[in-house]
């Protein structure tokens, strides 16, 4: 199993692991730690270092409440920070973005190998063409409602039966719109519109989305629902539980896990490995 970048394939055989770079003020964990060009830099060297595989870099936070920021401000935090790590580093780098406009700007400008659309294609009427034209993967991700709002009374009658029919529209839509099928990843959207039983049901039964025949990445990293089922209520410290949702995701197929903390998901990882307990050939199989 693999995914289709511009001028490599990124191998999901085992999970991959795709390091978060906010460059952001707000972003729920690490808000305004990587503003600055040279700050933003040296993490993606130290997450490149660490053994990630995919450098996620996002100017906008969608976490519950946000409000959006306009295309030109987020695409003059994005374009430098992922054109000088294009520069100096031999490394996959995502864009997170559900703008077209800032979506094409990272790869054309920046040189981005992928976008990262928290809204599944759904926000910008044409970023699904765009993909196609610029011939990249996208993540597309589960979302109820907008980060504004997705928090507001989220309901489902059965969440991953729910999650399966969007993805299958999804695909639908992308494929229609010229995304090949090695260039398509899907995420259930921990904590976007989610409860917290919600969330739980997604990982238990995260092996489901084997029928969509699409590689899946999951993104539990700090969130809230860890908060709520650990009782810890700093985001940054919240790694011993994102570690085990994390492995708990991987054992049932995840083929990429974004995280913020690199190493140790590489070292977890490893340690999965090693015992023994890591599906044999991905999620799809």
């Amino acid at each position: 199993m693999r995914i289709h970048l511009k001028n490599r394939y990124l191998n999901l055989d085992e999970p991959a692991i795709m390091g978060v770079l906010n460059v952001t003020p707000d972003s729920f964990s690490d808000g305004g730690r990587f503003m600055s060009l040279d700050h933003a830099v040296i993490r993606a060297r130290e997450m490149a270092a660490q053994g990630a595989d995919v450098i996620d870099v996002g100017g906008e936070s969608t976490r519950p409440g946000a409000r959006s920021v306009d295309a030109e401000e987020e695409m003059a935090r994005v374009v430098p920070v992922i054109h000088r790590i294009k520069s100096e580093l031999d490394i996959a780098v995502s864009v997170d973005t559900y703008k077209e406009s800032v979506a094409r700007g990272a790869v054309e400008e920046g040189g981005a190998d992928m976008v990262n659309d928290i809204s599944g294609l759904g926000f910008s009427p044409r970023m699904a063409a765009t993909v196609a034209e610029m011939q990249v993967p996208v993540v597309i991700m589960h979302i109820k409602g907008t980060p504004e709002n997705m928090q507001l009374k989220p309901e489902y009658w059965d969440v991953v039966e729910e999650l399966k029919e969007y993805f299958n529209e999804r695909i639908r839509l992308a494929r229609a719109a010229g995304i090949a099928a090695d260039r398509i990843i899907l995420d259930p959207g921990i904590g976007f519109g989610k409860r917290l039983r919600d969330n739980i049901d997604i990982l238990k039964r995260l092996d489901e989305f084997r029928a969509l025949d699409c590689p899946v990445m999951v993104g539990v990293s700090r969130k809230s629902f860890l908060g709520a089922l650990g009782g810890e209520v700093e985001p940054a410290a919240r790694l011993p539980e994102t570690l085990i949702a994390g492995m708990a995701a991987a054992m049932r197929g995840a083929a990429m896990l974004r995280v913020h903390d690199v190493a140790a998901a590489v070292r977890a990882l490893k340690v999965a490995r090693a015992l023994d307990v890591l599906p044999k050939e991905g999620i799809n199989n």
